[in-house]
């Protein structure tokens, strides 16, 4: 017994023996061995790191306005841990459904989904303690918080708790305080703070700063100790980014682009302004656009995404010419008195290039030519006088097939390989070379600004804040393409095109008091390597005061609905607006004309041959006749009254119709009439309205104006059969077929009468179309 006792001591004193030991051991493993690594783990238990987030650079416009800033935003959290509790302990309070609905109602987002959140378990069958709510509820703005937290109040009065489930988070989110002005330049950046286009992407690591933390001690409730040791490292702020953009010029830009384009139904439309003098761009504006702030609203149409000022290119129709005609004067082969015989100019191996008018004018000068736009005078200019291998090198001094160097992503060069003979002559007037609207407004500026190929630029200065440094873009000039001299005789011709009220092609760009240069176009596109007889791209390009050019603007739109529009009833209304409230933003006044007989002899022409311009017609129904052609006449419109009744009880246009001044309003005081007004004199468009207005069915021969016609009744039905012929003195070369109301007009066949020139359709056509 006693050694069995002993023996029990002595293993129960080993293995107590043993275990202090191993203590020890462990504790030496622990305190000398891996005291280091040990060590650390513990600090990382009453040490915590927060971020410092730092603030993203602002964008803002030359003045300091600004376009793109970080704002305060809120992420909505929902507690599906809290909310089963609550509505668990008073199922009477319906908490989960009043949530449900209210959040919808806010959001926007399906009461369905906004269950599911709040049904949410983790694997162990346990609510989740906390989810957001995305994307509808992610990065949102204080004025939806708010209405979040005000019904969040109304139920901590309803349970009597504080934490009822609903959580709103403080965040930081990119905020464009103009909407989509300027979208396509800014681009945005995604609710997860990637920068995904336009300047906020290709300027990112200037922008997006560099995000600091800090480090410190805590106790068992996670709160700082006062002698705990603390490691800082400061956040470091973006840097901030001036534009050369002008947000009031922008702004009138976008605003008479979305006006014409919801007129004008086009596939998009594009403007630039610029300064000429630096290549300052003032505005640059592509549309359709988007807004940055509801960036994900546009996801279906990726148009909306595309610069095309840019990312496009386009066969530029006659606004080229203006590079020919500079190419030619600076050579000395431009004389605007010689003269030409225009309609047609042979091309060796090729077919020759027709005017647009068949025929042409006769014998005119060269100067008559540019304000005709005769695609003949062009050639014999840059095809014949200046020779193939001049005229390409122009092409490439003026900066054609090459990138600007714009600071935007995306720029593509365009292309103007030029092969066979044909290729050069088409080229003199903007056929067979494609381009951007960036590279015109860059080579126009060119031959404004006393000939210096300057490097477009947009932005204007880089700041730091935290350093203070300040890297300012200064004017870059590229190469001097035509002189001084070359650049004032050019802007002279062109102010021509422009104020020559009665044949110039720019007439409806005019703007009292100014002297604007500028130059129509209007281009056939190139579909599968063919000319659409059907799609069009209309054009303006011009600049002013011509004395002291401060503004260079480009306006295109690219396959309007409308297809009678052309660069000069299409675009260049569009350029008047924007340049004449541009022109005034800049201090820039009117002058009255010093020459009081000129102003008199230009207000004659107008009268005589007044410019079309734009407007809508409004509802006369139910006026007096008299009531109604005073009202019409205040918009521009000459109403013409059929039928002996008193009050108006039909009109064509309809009301709401937005069309050249030119065109005639006919109004109808009875509902039938008993006898056909008579036509003769009346444009093909006049008279073809006029038939709709009847209800009859209308048939012409020939061309010009109405010279005759035949009504005729049968079985009730109305058919009439007009006659045309051109004015006296004009000689027009028939083509053989009949027009049917609604199917064909005079600017159909004018376009028919291009031939092998239908790529470039200038507004010469409309003018001989009645436009």
């Amino acid at each position: 017994m006693t050694k069995r006792i002993k023996l029990r001591t002595l293993l129960a004193g080993g293995l107590i023996t043993l275990l202090f030991v191993a203590l020890w051991g462990r504790i030496y493993w622990v305190q000398v061995a891996h005291a280091e690594f040990w060590a650390e783990q513990a600090r990382n238990t009453w040490v915590t790191t927060k971020k410092l987030v730092q603030e993203r650079g602002t964008i803002t416009d030359r003045s300091g306005a600004v376009l793109a800033s970080d704002a305060a935003a809120y992420t909505l959290a929902l507690s599906p841990k809290v909310i089963h509790e609550l509505d668990a302990g008073h199922p009477d309070w319906k908490l989960i459904d009043q949530i449900a609905a209210k959040v919808n109602n806010i959001l926007g987002k399906p009461e369905a989904e906004i269950r599911k959140i709040m049904d949410a378990k983790t694997e162990k069958g346990v609510y989740y303690v906390q989810r957001e709510v995305q994307p509808e509820g992610w990065k949102m703005d204080k004025e939806v918080a708010d209405r979040l937290t005000a019904f969040r109040d109304q139920l901590r009065e309803l349970t009597g708790k504080k934490d009822v489930g609903i959580y709103l988070v403080e965040d930081k989110k990119r905020y464009y305080p103009n909407g989509s002005l300027g979208s396509q330049i800014l681009g945005y950046v995604s609710k997860e703070g990637v920068a995904k286009m336009g300047l906020e992407r290709t300027l990112d690591d200037e922008l997006k700063g560099e995000e600091g933390s800090i480090t410190y001690q805590k106790d068992g409730k996670r709160t700082q100790l006062a002698d705990g040791e603390i490691e800082a490292k400061q956040a470091v702020d973006g840097k901030n980014v001036t534009l050369t953009i002008d947000r009031d010029i922008q702004y009138y830009m976008e605003q008479a682009m979305k006006t014409a384009y919801a007129q004008y139904r086009p596939l998009s439309m594009t403007a630039i302004a610029a300064d000429p003098k630096t290549m300052d761009i003032l505005g640059m504006v592509s549309l359709p656009d988007f807004d940055p702030n509801n960036y994900w609203d546009y996801a279906k149409d990726q148009s909306a995404f595309k610069n095309n000022a840019v990312q496009s290119i386009y066969e530029p129709g006659s606004t080229f010419k203006i590079m020919t005609l500079a190419a030619a004067v600076q050579e000395g082969l431009f004389n605007p008195n010689d003269k030409y015989m225009s309609g047609s100019v042979a091309i060796p191996k090729s077919k020759p290039v027709n005017d647009i008018k068949r025929g042409g004018w006769g014998e005119i000068t060269y100067l008559e030519g540019l304000k005709r736009s005769s695609n003949v005078a062009f050639v014999k200019l840059g095809y014949e006088k200046l020779g193939k291998e001049k005229f390409k090198q122009y092409i490439d001094n003026f900066g054609f097939g090459h990138k600007t160097g714009i600071e935007l992503a995306g720029e593509i060069a365009g292309t103007t390989q030029l092969t066979w003979e044909r290729d050069y002559a088409a080229a003199t007037f903007g056929q067979a070379v494609s381009v951007t609207p960036i590279q015109q407004v860059a080579a126009v500026a060119a031959v404004a600004n006393g000939g210096k190929l300057m490097t477009p630029h947009i932005i204007k200065s880089v700041s730091d804040p935290n350093t203070g440094e300040k890297v300012v873009t200064e004017p870059k000039v590229i190469r001097q393409v035509i002189s001084a001299q070359t650049s004032k005789k050019v802007g002279e011709y062109l102010e021509q095109v422009v104020s020559d009220r009665e044949i110039g092609t720019g007439r409806n760009a005019y703007i009292d008091g100014y002297r604007i240069a500028g130059k129509t176009g209007t281009a056939q596109k190139v579909i599968n390597g063919v000319y659409a007889e059907d799609k069009f791209v209309v054009s303006f390009i011009g600049y002013a005061p011509v004395e002291d050019p401060k503004i260079v603007l480009y306006v295109l739109v690219d396959e309007p609905e409308d297809k009678t529009l052309g660069g000069g009833s299409g675009a260049a209304p569009i350029f008047k607006e924007i340049m004449q409230k541009s022109l005034l933003h800049l201090g820039v006044l009117p002058t009255p004309s010093k020459d009081a007989e000129a102003d008199k002899k230009n207000k004659d022409n107008a009268s005589a041959t007044p410019a079309p311009v734009t407007a809508k017609v409004i509802d006369v129904k139910d006026m007096t006749a008299a009531q109604a052609k005073s009202k019409l006449g205040t918009s521009g419109f000459d109403a013409i009254v059929l039928g002996k009744g008193d009050k108006v009880v039909s009109q064509l246009p309809k009301p709401g119709a937005v069309l050249p001044t030119s065109q005639h309003v006919y109004l109808m005081t009875e509902k039938t009439l008993g006898s056909v007004p008579s036509m003769k004199g009346l444009s093909l468009r006049d008279a073809l309205d006029m038939c709709s207005l009847l209800g009859a069915s209308c048939t012409a021969t020939g061309q010009g104006y109405v010279s005759g016609q035949q009504a005729n009744r049968d079985g009730g039905k109305l058919s009439i059969a007009i006659v045309l012929e051109p004015p006296a003195g004009t000689t027009v070369q028939p083509t053989g077929g009949q027009t049917s109301a609604g199917k064909q007009d005079e600017s159909a066949a004018a376009d028919a009468d291009a031939g092998d020139n239908a790529a470039e359709v200038d507004d010469s056509a409309l003018e001989e179309a009645g436009d």
